[in-house]
C-alpha cells in the first residue's frame, strides 16, 4: 500500500471518528427547546431592529415565553397582526400596538442650507460628522450621505437635494435609522400625529437664518396662535406638546419659515 493511500485512509478514519463524537455530543449535550418560544419566534417578522427593547426577535420571543408580564404589543414593525398571533400562542388577550413612523427633524437641504466646506471623504454621515460636524454651517442638520437609508429594511428613506426623506407609507417604525443617525435627527412618533417641527437647531433666530433659510427662528408665532396651548418655544426651538395638540394645523399655517409641517404621516400598516 502506498504512503498516499495510507494517509488518505488515516485522515478519513479520523474524520469519521470525529463526526461520530460530535453527533453523540450534540445528542446528549443539546439544550431542550421551549416550544412556546419557537412558536412565538415564528410569529415575529425577523427584523431584529430592537424596537421592542430586547436583543432582536429571539430575545423578545424568549422573554414572552419565560417572563410573566412581558407585553405582547412591543413589536412595532409587526403591528396589530403580530400582536394578535403572539396573544393566540400565549392564550391571552391581544394588546393594541401603537404604530410609529420615522421623521427627520431637518429641512436644510442643499438649496436652503449654507455650506462652509466641500466634503470629499467617505460617503458616510458618521465619517462626515467627525470632520468639523459635516460640510454645512448648521451642525445640527442632516448630513445627507444616507447612513439611515442604508440600514432601512423597507427602503423607506431616500436622499433628495442633500437631505434624508422618509416615505411613511413604507415605514414600519423599526427605528434602525434613528439609531444610525450621528446627529440624532430622526425620531419615531405615532403615525396619527399630523404636525411636526422640521428643525433641530437651538441657536438664536439670527444665527439660524445666517446658516439655513428653512430653520426655526424661535419667533413664537406658532405658540401665540395655538388655541390649545400645545406649542411653546424652548431653547429657541418650537416644541409641540402632543397631549394637547388637536392637529388643527394653525401653527404650520402661521410659521413664517414653514418649518412646521402639517400632513398625513400614516405608516405602512394603514395601507
Amino acid at each position: 500500500m502506498s504512503a498516499i493511500v495510507l494517509a488518505i485512509l488515516i485522515v478519513s478514519a479520523i474524520g469519521l471518528f470525529a463526526g461520530l463524537v460530535l453527533a453523540v455530543a450534540s445528542h446528549f449535550m443539546s439544550v431542550p427547546k421551549n416550544e412556546t418560544e419557537v412558536r412565538i419566534r415564528e410569529c415575529l417578522p425577523g427584523a431584529n431592529c430592537g424596537a421592542c427593547g430586547f436583543t432582536g426577535c429571539d430575545g423578545y420571543a424568549k422573554a414572552l415565553a419565560e417572563v410573566d408580564g412581558t407585553k405582547t404589543n412591543l413589536c412595532v414593525p409587526g403591528a396589530d397582526a403580530v400582536a394578535k398571533k403572539i396573544a393566540d400562542v400565549l392564550g391571552v388577550e391581544a394588546e393594541d400596538v401603537i404604530e410609529q413612523v420615522a421623521f427627520v427633524r431637518c429641512s436644510g437641504d442643499c438649496i436652503n442650507r449654507k455650506d462652509r466646506h466641500i466634503y470629499e471623504g467617505i460617503k458616510s454621515c458618521a465619517a462626515a460628522q467627525m470632520l468639523y460636524g459635516g460640510s454645512g454651517m448648521c451642525t445640527y442638520g442632516c448630513l445627507g450621505l444616507g447612513d439611515c437609508a442604508k440600514v432601512c429594511p423597507q427602503s423607506a428613506i431616500c436622499i433628495e437635494n442633500g437631505i434624508a426623506h422618509v416615505d411613511t407609507r413604507k415605514c414600519v417604525g423599526c427605528g434602525l435609522c434613528a439609531k444610525t443617525c450621528p446627529n440624532h435627527l430622526i425620531d419615531l412618533f405615532p403615525d396619527v400625529r399630523q404636525v411636526v417641527v422640521c428643525c433641530s437647531n437651538k441657536e438664536k433666530g439670527a444665527v439660524v437664518r445666517a446658516k439655513c433659510s428653512s430653520g426655526c427662528i424661535g419667533c413664537g408665532l406658532c405658540a401665540r396662535n395655538c388655541e390649545q396651548g400645545a406649542v411653546s418655544v424652548v431653547n429657541n426651538l418650537a416644541v409641540i406638546d402632543y397631549d394637547k395638540c388637536v392637529n388643527c394645523g394653525k401653527c404650520a399655517e402661521k410659521c413664517p419659515v414653514k418649518v412646521i409641517k402639517f400632513a398625513d404621516f400614516s405608516g405602512s400598516h394603514r395601507f
